[in-house]
């Protein structure tokens, strides 16, 4: 009886968290688990996995490859095998290219392409800035103790270089990391339900991903 449960808690466990490299994936397809979306208007996304032997587990990542430089637009790409209001998730990300945005972010308590919070980070304007997106309007949150239309925090975020971010998140309260270390804290109710979990770029941003993780905080 004691094993049972130990092996059911162990399930648990699992079933909360989940760590997604794309080594094994198929090159030139969207990996198994993920579905694509987009925010606002322009071409359409085109994630891929590609081969980069310098990733964090090689030799394969999740690539965000369309270089439309429509600047109101944001490809996502959502992780449908989790689901959660509190918890956390991470990511590794490289910037690639782009003159428009050089972006990577993780999104949370994802509803639809036109609800959602997103944290992202900038190489272009070296800064780190969370935003919810409701009704398809993308809004700044300032971090907490600053004013507030402050416009999220400067950050060097270096380019073509491997780096991560995280986001912690219960309740209202939002905790930022980049490369380990905490950056920032929001505040914000707009969706306190359970949402899916995934990933962003913006406009013309040729950017790779590795190392997705996503559980309980």
């Amino acid at each position: 009886m004691r094993r049972a449960v130990v092996l059911l808690w162990i399930g648990c466990v699992a079933a909360m968290a989940a760590k997604v490299d794309f080594r094994k994936e198929k090159a030139g397809a969207v990996p198994r688990d993920w579905v694509v979306a987009m925010t606002s208007q322009g071409g359409a996304p085109r994630w891929e996995v590609v081969e980069d032997a310098a990733a964090p587990t090689p030799p394969r990542v999740l690539g965000q490859l369309s270089a439309d430089e429509t600047s109101g637009r944001f490809p996502l790409a959502i992780y449908e095998k989790a689901k959660l209001a509190d918890g956390r998730v991470s990511v590794k990300f490289k910037t690639v290219s782009g003159v428009k945005d050089q972006a990577a972010g993780v999104v949370w308590r994802y509803q639809d392409p036109g609800n959602y919070y997103i944290v992202r980070a900038n190489a272009l304007e070296d800064n780190v800035v969370l935003y919810k997106v409701e009704g398809g309007k993308r809004v700044a949150l300032a971090p907490v103790g600053t004013p507030e239309k402050t416009y999220g925090v400067k950050h060097k975020v270096p380019k073509g270089v491997w780096s991560s971010l995280r986001v912690e998140f219960v309740g209202k309260r939002f905790v930022v990391y980049f490369d380990g270390e905490k950056v920032m804290e929001v505040e914000d109710g707009t969706f306190a339900g359970a949402g899916k979990t995934g990933l962003w770029t913006k406009a013309d941003s040729v950017t790779y991903f590795d190392d997705f993780e996503v559980g309980k905080k």
